[in-house]
């Protein structure tokens, strides 16, 4: 099923399992494609609970959209989003957060890695990752890491051959042309340069993280001694 979204933008409405329905916008220019599917989550979920929504997930250019089955069912939240389509939809005003980094070492082992790859030296590999601000796309695994933009290295990152069993809340990764920041400690596979004192998020709090897909990071970096001085959540 497609629902034309403008003369050059198609959504693609397709059930997903028992209890969910995936949107993904169909166009040649990706910038469109995020700000559709991301203004599409915000309007679903704004109507989440008078629709047993349970969420809407927007990535790259799809949405996924889960709901409740005993409430309510595949073709009612197809109906759903058809009436999003050409609706007005919120605008949030992007935020901004700077990261401090302890670049290399125990922290970021596989920063000459990266610079050996990219054929630069370690200290323009840093000075690229922090000399400019990075979007933030969506949320990633694990626990809501955000996804970012990645910095401008000559080339793409390749991701580790063999992934770590373990890598630690607070890891600055890179990979292809990508950039993230560990929620909480999981497996990997992505480059891992350095390491953030901050935590990004805490489930303890309402919101748990305090940034969302728009908003921007930039990092910047510290000594190891410095640690403690920037300890702490990161809030807005």
């Amino acid at each position: 099923m497609s629902d034309r979204a403008s003369a050059s933008t198609t959504l693609d409405i397709s059930d997903c399992g028992d209890a969910a329905v995936r949107v993904t916008c169909r166009t040649a220019d990706r910038e469109q494609a995020w700000h559709t599917v991301h203004a599409l989550s915000g309007w679903l979920d704004a109507r989440r609970h008078d629709h047993h929504l349970r969420s809407a997930i927007a990535t790259y250019d799809a949405v996924l959209v889960e709901f409740d089955a005993a409430l309510t069912d595949h073709a009612a939240v197809r109906g759903l989003v058809r009436a999003a389509v050409g609706a007005r939809r919120p605008t949030r005003a992007p935020r901004h957060f700077d990261i401090p980094v302890v670049y290399g070492g125990d922290h970021g082992p596989d920063l000459a890695r990266v610079a050996e790859q990219q054929g630069i030296e370690v200290d323009r590999v840093v000075a690229i990752h922090s000399g400019q601000a990075l979007v933030m796309r969506c949320f990633g695994a694990p626990a809501g890491a955000p996804m970012l933009d990645g910095p401008r290295f000559p080339h793409p990152v390749p991701r580790l051959a063999s992934p770590r069993a373990a890598v630690p809340a607070g890891s600055v990764a890179v990979a292809g042309r990508q950039a993230v920041v560990s929620a909480r400690q999981a497996p990997g596979g992505w480059c891992v340069i350095g390491r953030t004192p901050r935590t990004l998020v805490d489930v303890d709090r309402d919101p748990p993280a305090a940034f969302a897909p728009g908003d921007t990071f930039r990092f910047f970096p510290i000594r190891a001694a410095e640690w403690s001085a920037y300890e702490g959540r990161l809030d807005a």
